[in-house]
């Protein structure tokens, strides 16, 4: 008797698992959403979110999406809330953050020690880029996350949050703010200006040479992104949530030569390490301290609920 019905692509697609995907467009995600690598039993709808950081609010908010990449300070505020996410062992991006500190360039030279009392403009008060920056201004400059006031243009992804008092909720672009001079200084890279030609200055001198320190003293880079699974879909789905995990870290794997060694390029990686849980335990800390979170990280608690994605 024929087979044909039973094997045809139809039938095979029937048989998949499918699982809605939001990840960013990265050398080391292309494999899985151009289908060069597939996850076994595992059909995957990848949408597409511009900016990237919208999936984020819609994730914890609303649950929308199977599997979603992530903030890692998204994350952390989300776990704290009890939203029911677990996290996935894949870093999709990260580096240091020395230079992410930045002023105008025709603006007034400004050092760390000179922020105390100032404005300071980060897109939320719970952006990753903003956590890491902080932590580096309290353990190199002495200089507590609430010595400043914090002017951002967008609200926590995760509802439940609410920011410290010094904290200001502004209208427009952080860049906007910086080249109007609202803010003294920003966390801002230089893609961040938009269409315009300046260059801007990071605020920390040597910020290179900083950050390399940072990496070479804590053993570890720091991540910005990682991925994380709804927790439904982790219990009813354990099989196809790992094989879509091993996959995705079979493309990080495969790809791995494409990557510059730059802090941006060795930092992604799949699979827990001692490096990414000193990477949280440090994230952890500069959340507490900054009350971006306001108990303390149970960075093994965290590594306990990964081990069920990893076999």
């Amino acid at each position: 008797m024929s087979t044909e019905r039973e094997t045809s692509p139809a039938t095979r697609r029937d048989r998949l698992t499918s699982f809605t995907v939001v990840l960013g467009d990265y050398p080391h995600t292309r494999p899985l959403k151009r289908g060069s690598i597939l996850p076994d039993g595992v059909s995957c709808d990848f949408v597409q979110v511009s900016p990237l950081y919208g999936a984020f609010a819609r994730m914890v908010r609303h649950l929308e999406f199977d599997v979603c990449e992530m903030a890692l300070a998204t994350y952390l505020q989300a776990r704290e809330a009890g939203i029911p996410i677990t996290l996935l062992p894949l870093v999709m991006i990260g580096g240091d953050h020395h230079q992410s500190l930045t002023r105008w360039p025709d603006a007034p030279e400004i050092r760390p020690e000179q922020l105390p009392g100032e404005r300071v403009g980060v897109r939320s008060y719970g952006q990753t880029t903003g956590l890491w920056v902080r932590g580096v201004l309290q353990e190199e400059h002495g200089i507590g996350a609430g010595d400043m006031t914090w002017v951002t243009t967008e609200e926590s992804h995760v509802a439940q949050y609410r920011d410290p008092e010094n904290v200001e909720l502004a209208s427009g672009t952080v860049s906007e703010l910086l080249r109007k001079g609202d803010v003294a200084a920003a966390v801002l890279g230089p893609r961040a200006v938009g269409t315009g030609t300046a260059q801007l200055v990071p605020v920390i001198p040597d910020a290179r040479a900083a950050g390399q320190a940072w990496i070479e003293r804590h053993g570890t880079i720091p991540v910005n992104h990682v991925v994380v699974v709804r927790d439904d879909t982790l219990r009813a789905h354990p099989e196809a949530v790992r094989s879509l995990y091993g996959a995705a870290r079979t493309a990080i794997s495969e790809t791995s030569p494409e990557r510059d060694q730059t802090p941006r390029g060795r930092v992604i990686a799949a699979g827990w390490s001692d490096a990414f849980a000193r990477c949280l335990e440090i994230a952890g800390v500069y959340a507490l301290q900054q009350r971006v979170v306001r108990s303390k990280v149970d960075v093994a608690q965290i590594e306990k609920e990964a081990a069920v994605v990893q076999g």
